[in-house]
This record gives C-alpha cells, sequence and structure tokens, in this order.
C-alpha cells in the first residue's frame, strides 16, 4: 500500500501542469527621440550617492541622518519583511504537512445505550493512550501552488522596489529642501544688506532734512522701502525655519533638537547630455514596482484558473494507540491509514467564473497603470531637461540684469545727491536691484532643484 502511495504521488507530480498565462511585459510607446528598448528592471542596481554631486559636505550628513532615522523608511521595510514573509509562507505549500498529537482519554459507557444486539452490553470503564501523526498534502495538480509563490515573490520584490522608492523620494527630498534652505540664506543676506543700505540712506536724506535740502516726504517714503524689505526679511525668514523643520522631520528628528550648518556656497552644477538612453527608466523603482505588481496580477489569473478543475489531496496518518501507558510503543500497538480524495467542482453559483473576471480585470488595471508609470516618467525626465535648458538662459539673463540695477541704483543715487534727479528715481532704481538680486537667486536655486528632478526621475544617478 505504501509503494502504491509513493508511485501515485511521484506520477501525479510529474504530471502536474501550470494553469494561466506566462508573463509577457506589455508594449510601450516611447517617443520617438529616445534610444527605446524593452526594458527590464533594474531596481536592484545600486544607485549610489548621487547627492555628492553638488560637493556638499553638509548635504552628505543629512542624507546619512535620514537614511538611518526616517520613519517613512522604517515603515516601508517593515513592508518589506512582511511581503517577504509572505512569500515564505506560500513557499511552504510546496512541502506536505505534518501534524503530531498526543491524546489521553478515560470515559465510561452507559449500561441502557440503545444497541443493535438483542441483549444489554453493560457499561464498561475504559482508558485509551494514542500519539497519531498526519500527513497531508494538496497535489498542485494545475500549478495553483506555484502561482500563488509566484505572486507572493512578485509582490514581495514590488515591496522592495517601493522601498527604494521611498528611499528616493526622501532623498530628493533632503536634497530639494537643504538646497532651498541655502537659496534662502542668500536671500536673508542680501535682503540684510538692502536693509542696512536703505537704513544709510534714510539717515541721509534727515540730515538734508535738517540743513533745509529735504523733504519730509522723501523721509517718509525711505521709511515706506525700509520697512518693506524688513517685512520681505521676516517672510525669508519665516521660509528658513519651515525648511529647517522639513529637514528635521525627513532626519526622524524633533524641530526643537534639530540644528545644522548651512554652507551658503553655492554648488556647481553637473553636466547631463541631453540624448539620454530609456533604459536609465529601468532604475526607477516606481516603475519596477508596477511592474513586479503586473506579473503578480498575472498569476493570480492562473490561481483563478484552477477553481475551474479538480483537485487532489494525499492524506496518511500512523501513530500508536493502547489501552495502558507501558503497552503504548509495542509493535502491536501501532494504526496507519493512507488514501488520497479526489474533489470535484460541480456548481459554485459562479464564484469561479467572477473571481477569474476579477482577476483579469485586475490585470488590465495593472497594465493600464504600469504604462501611465512608463509615460509620467517620460514627461518627468523631459520636464526636467527643458527646465535645466530655459534655466540656464534665464540665470544668464538675471545675472546680467542684477549687474545692470546695481550698478543703476549706484549712479543713481549719486545723481540724487548732485541734485540732477529727483528722490522717486531713487526709490525705482533700489526696487529693480532687490527685485533682480532676489530673482537671480531664485532663478539659481531652481536650477539646482531641477537637477535633482532630473536624478530622480533618472532613477537616482547615472553613468
Amino acid at each position: 500500500m505504501v509503494k502504491l502511495f509513493l508511485c501515485l504521488f511521484s506520477l501525479v507530480l510529474l504530471a502536474a501542469c501550470k494553469l494561466g498565462p506566462e508573463y509577457r511585459r506589455p508594449s510601450v510607446e516611447a517617443p520617438p527621440d529616445w534610444r527605446w528598448k524593452q526594458a527590464e528592471p533594474r531596481d536592484h542596481v545600486p544607485r549610489g550617492e548621487w547627492w555628492k554631486v553638488f560637493n556638499d559636505p553638509v548635504l552628505d550628513q543629512l542624507q546619512a541622518d535620514a537614511a538611518a532615522a526616517n520613519q517613512e523608511l522604517k515603515a516601508a521595510m517593515a513592508r518589506v519583511e512582511q511581503a517577504r514573509a509572505t512569500a515564505r509562507f506560500n513557499r511552504s505549500d510546496f512541502f506536505p504537512s505534518l501534524n503530531g498529537t498526543a491524546t489521553y482519554a478515560r470515559y465510561r459507557t452507559s449500561g441502557n445505550a440503545p444497541s443493535p444486539v438483542p441483549f444489554p452490553v453493560p457499561s464498561f470503564t475504559q482508558t485509551t493512550w494514542q500519539s497519531p501523526w498526519d500527513l497531508t498534502y494538496e497535489v498542485d495538480l494545475w500549478g495553483k501552488v506555484r502561482r500563488g509563490f509566484e505572486a507572493a515573490r512578485e509582490q514581495a520584490l514590488g515591496a522592495d522596489a517601493a522601498r527604494q522608492f521611498v528611499l528616493l523620494t526622501v532623498q530628493s527630498d533632503v536634497a530639494v529642501n537643504y538646497l532651498s534652505l541655502q537659496s534662502t540664506f542668500a536671500e536673508i543676506e542680501l535682503l540684510k544688506k538692502t536693509i542696512q543700505i536703505r537704513e544709510e540712506a534714510l539717515e541721509i536724506f534727515r540730515q538734508r532734512l535738517a540743513v533745509g535740502l529735504g523733504t519730509e516726504f522723501e523721509i517718509q517714503r525711505a521709511r515706506v522701502e525700509v520697512e518693506s524689505a524688513k517685512a520681505d526679511l521676516a517672510a525669508a525668514e519665516q521660509r528658513r525655519a519651515e525648511l529647517l523643520n522639513a529637514l528635521a522631520l525627513l532626519c526622524g528628528k524633533a524641530p526643537s533638537q534639530f540644528t545644522v550648518a548651512v554652507n551658503t556656497g553655492l554648488a556647481r552644477l553637473p553636466e547631463i547630455a541631453p540624448d539620454l538612453p530609456s533604459s536609465l527608466l529601468e532604475r526607477r523603482p516606481d516603475v519596477a514596482q508596477a511592474e513586479r505588481e503586473l506579473a503578480a496580477r498575472n498569476a493570480q489569473i492562473g490561481i483563478a484558473r484552477t477553481a475551474y478543475f479538480p483537485s487532489l489531496r494525499l492524506t496518511a496518518s500512523g501513530g500508536v494507540l493502547s489501552g495502558e501507558f507501558t503497552d503504548l510503543f509495542d509493535w502491536e500497538s501501532r494504526i496507519w491509514s493512507i488514501g488520497p480524495s479526489f474533489s470535484i467542482p460541480v456548481f459554485s453559483g459562479g464564484r469561479a467564473k467572477s473571481n477569474l473576471q476579477r482577476a483579469q480585470a485586475a490585470y488590465d488595471e495593472a497594465v493600464a497603470l504600469y504604462r501611465q508609470k512608463i509615460l509620467v516618467a517620460f514627461r518627468e525626465v523631459e520636464d526636467s531637461l527643458a527646465a535645466l535648458n530655459h534655466l540656464r538662459e534665464q540665470l544668464r539673463a538675471r545675472t546680467e540684469a542684477a549687474g545692470a540695477a546695481s550698478n543703476a541704483a549706484s549712479l543713481s543715487f549719486e545723481r540724487y545727491k548732485a541734485g540732477a534727479v529727483n528722490f522717486l528715481e531713487i526709490v525705482d532704481a533700489e526696487q529693480a536691484r532687490l527685485a533682480n538680486e532676489v530673482a537671480r537667486v531664485r532663478v539659481a536655486n531652481e536650477q539646482r532643484l531641477a537637477t535633482v528632478r532630473l536624478i530622480k526621475a533618472l532613477g537616482g544617478g547615472w553613468e
């Protein structure tokens, strides 16, 4: 009997097939100017410390702090462990289940119990000792177990890709907030110098009024310019506080416990070739996650199809049974049973069909989301490249304008002291100077932020 059972098990195992479509990567229409190829996820490829292109030790330390203490990263890692544990749980279905128990029972029968014989059966008291072992195994005839493990494995890989995307997002957020903080510090320094210049001018106007050369209007208008610059300074200091709080959160610290010494020097921008191959998008963890989910949905179609087919379960039981504990492990106390069970689905009220339709619709949804991720990736790269291209020209023009506005403000003040122009010309020149200086600082920062966005759009770093 045991040999027959093993032969049946081996034949069924060898004949097992796997239902459902084999996974094929969906086609994607790429822009004609991209060197497109059918990409395969390379989210496992190390992205390197891409933020070091800015050559700032303070930013390097912030990235290290965020990687070690960011709570979203820790939550993402916990989700990866959950998905991996689920995959290991599904993998256990490949193996038989063996359970052992040990029972003791003492019972008394009734002397008045109904009996099939024409005479009463006297009651008796009985003791039993039993230790059975039960072995069960569901033969994977149609690939249900294999498809289940395939789906769980892809979802575990998808969870890890999601963790990589959270990591990339945290890294880019740290870089964006730190670079914006640098820009805000530059604005604050610019506004402080502006306030100092305007206060000096206000003092000159007061002295002119004291000797009868100026007017009260000039003094009041100069005070307006001073207070306006102070209001702009307060707004910039508020932005600085908010950026510091954002960095504290990213680094997993309370704002009151967070300090950072900002390097006020602006970093040199890395050169990025506009002719980028689409294979770079393989590094994007969100695209990889979408494809892992797509592969899992494909495997779930196979799981749903197995509901239409019979299932075979092999069971065996063995152990010892005795009325006395001392005889429990005698050879004559052994018990065993063996036998397969075959289950055939006959009627389920449309449950199997509905479940298959749901799995197919979920796959179609995953295909659409995967293609959407690809389109979003192309758009983000193109947006960043366009921003860098146009911001380069903007920065050149803003630098020229800021220099000219500064010269104009100096000339206007000298002409005013000489009596060649009125006071309003000084006001207009000072306003133009400050506006162009602030605009130059902000465009320079936007250029650096566009670089960070491009690096993130490419999945973090490139060669």
